[in-house]
């Protein structure tokens, strides 16, 4: 490990140096926006802070070999699915449930295109756990080990949640009822529009 990894910056922070808390929140700051603004209306820097609080709080399930980032987004999906879960009253199964489940979804507004947009509201109507592993591998880049880690299953599991997720979200797409230029050209370049769909969220506030 160097002095600047993330895994020197979580021990740091863990005994009480906030700069390499700061630092560490700067450097994913904008990926953990980015989980949380397709699935949640409200509180999102809450949740950001949560899951970086909680990353402090269970380093040690963090092997010296391990990704951070996928220690990180196996943090904010627990914390993302218990937020749910109270929110709801009661368990859910994140292999079923979807966040259209739970009514009209977050905004979509911030997608500068349509087919973005389109792609946003088809995300919502997956199964958590499938809006989750193609945000993750689109969004954020994780590789199969990093996803199998984050999402506590073998990798096998991981790319035919990425194929049947996949077939999942052009079904929904279609059934959005665009007009048939825009389900085309969405369905078409589908990679493409979902990797582009990082954008430049506004950086909040550091770690307390």
């Amino acid at each position: 490990m160097t002095e600047d990894d993330d895994q020197s910056l979580l021990e740091r922070w863990r005994a009480g140096d906030r700069v390499a808390g700061n630092r560490l929140f700067d450097r994913h700051v904008r990926a953990l926006m980015r989980f949380f603004r397709n699935k949640v209306a409200s509180g999102i820097e809450d949740l950001m802070q949560d899951t970086m609080l909680a990353c402090v709080r269970g380093r040690d399930r963090l092997r010296e070999d391990g990704s951070f980032r996928a220690y990180l987004f196996a943090t904010a999906r627990f914390v993302l699915y218990e937020h749910i879960r109270k929110r709801r009253k009661g368990d859910i199964d994140p292999e079923t449930f979807s966040l259209a489940d739970l009514g009209p979804g977050p905004s979509t507004a911030y997608a500068k295109h349509r087919e973005q947009q389109i792609l946003l509201q088809a995300l919502q109507k997956l199964p958590l756990e499938y809006q989750v592993t193609l945000e993750l591998y689109y969004l954020e880049g994780l590789s199969g080990p990093e996803l199998a880690a984050a999402l506590e299953i073998p990798e096998a599991t991981v790319r035919s949640r990425l194929r049947r997720g996949s077939e999942k979200l052009r079904a929904h797409i279609v059934e959005l009822n665009e007009s048939p230029e825009l389900v085309g050209s969405t369905i078409q370049n589908l990679d493409d529009w979902l990797t582009r769909l990082r954008g430049s969220p506004t950086h909040p506030t550091g770690p307390s």
